[in-house]
C-alpha cells in the first residue's frame, strides 16, 4: 500500500492554511520551506492566493549540480516575478544535488562531461545517458509527488506549469504529467537521444529559451528537440550571449506566455 507523505512546514508547522501570515515574506511573497518525504523544496505563495481564490502554480526547474541553496537568489527572482502574474511557485532540491544522498554513477558522469568539454570535444552518447537519464528518471516522480502535495493545498488551484530545466527533466514531465498544461523550458542541457524521442509525443504549448552562445551546450541538439516536439504552438527564443546572459525582455516575453496559458 502506497503511503502519502507529510507535507511539513519547516519555516511553520502549523497547518498550511493556517501559517501563511507569518511565513517570511518577500515583499508581498509568503516564502516557505518544506519537507516532503525525504524532498526539500520551498514554496512562494504571492499575497493574493487564498482558500477563496486558488491561484496557477509554476513548477521552477533548475540545473543539476548547484543545489537549491546556491540557486535560491535566481529562483527567488523568478518566483518574484510569478507573484507578479498572481502565480504560485515551487523549487525541490533534486536528487544527487545538495545535501541529499549522491546518485550511482552521477558524480563519475559529469567528471568525463567536464574532461570532454575541457579537450572542446563533444561529449559521446554514453556520457549524456549516464549523466541525465538517471537524473530524469529519480526526478519526474519526485515532482508528481510535489503536485500531489500542492494541489491539495486550499491556496492552490491550478492549473500548472513548468518553468526551466533541466530541459530533458522537462520535456518527460511535459509527456507523462497531465496536469501540465504549458512550459517555459530552458535550452541549456545536454539531452539524451531517447528523450529526444520523447519529444516528438509533447503535445503541450511550449516557449523553449535558447542562449545562441552557451558554451555548455549543444546548440544543435537543442535546435533538433526543438524540430521534434509535437505540439501545435511552439516558440523558440534565441538570444545572443552565453548561459548566464539571459536578456530581461526574455523573462518578460516568458510571462507573457504563461499569463497567456495560466490566467
Amino acid at each position: 500500500m502506497n503511503i502519502t507523505p507529510e507535507l511539513i512546514f519547516t519555516t511553520d508547522k502549523r497547518t498550511a492554511s493556517e501559517q501563511a501570515s507569518s511565513a517570511p515574506h518577500l515583499d508581498d511573497i509568503a516564502e516557505r520551506d518544506f519537507t516532503l518525504g525525504g524532498i526539500d523544496g520551498i514554496l512562494w505563495m504571492p499575497g493574493s492566493a487564498s482558500a477563496d481564490h486558488p491561484v496557477p502554480l509554476i513548477l521552477l526547474g533548475h540545473p543539476s549540480g548547484p543545489g537549491v541553496a546556491r540557486m535560491r537568489p535566481r529562483l527567488e527572482g523568478r518566483a518574484r516575478a510569478a507573484a507578479e502574474l498572481g502565480f504560485a511557485s515551487v523549487a525541490i532540491e533534486m536528487p544527487g544535488n545538495g545535501a541529499r544522498p549522491r546518485l550511482a554513477g552521477l558524480e563519475s558522469a559529469r567528471a568525463d562531461l567536464m574532461r570532454a568539454l575541457d579537450a572542446g570535444a563533444r561529449p559521446s552518447e554514453d556520457v549524456i545517458d549516464r549523466l541525465v537519464l538517471p537524473l530524469v528518471d529519480e526526478t519526474v516522480p519526485e515532482w508528481q509527488t510535489v503536485l500531489d502535495a500542492m494541489l491539495a493545498l486550499p491556496e492552490i488551484g491550478g492549473p500548472v506549469a513548468y518553468s526551466g530545466g533541466v530541459l530533458a527533466i522537462g520535456i518527460r514531465l511535459a509527456l507523462v504529467e497531465p496536469r501540465i498544461v504549458a512550459a517555459g523550458l530552458f535550452a541549456g542541457s545536454y539531452v539524451p537521444l531517447s528523450i529526444l524521442d520523447e519529444a516528438r509525443r509533447v503535445t503541450i504549448p511550449l516557449h523553449v529559451l535558447l542562449q545562441w552562445d552557451d558554451e555548455g551546450n549543444d546548440r544543435q541538439r537543442s535546435l533538433d528537440v526543438f524540430d521534434a516536439f509535437g505540439s501545435a504552438e511552439k516558440t523558440l527564443q534565441a538570444n545572443l550571449g552565453g548561459h548566464t546572459g539571459v536578456p530581461a525582455h526574455a523573462g518578460e516575453d516568458a510571462g507573457r506566455f504563461f499569463a497567456r496559458h495560466l490566467g
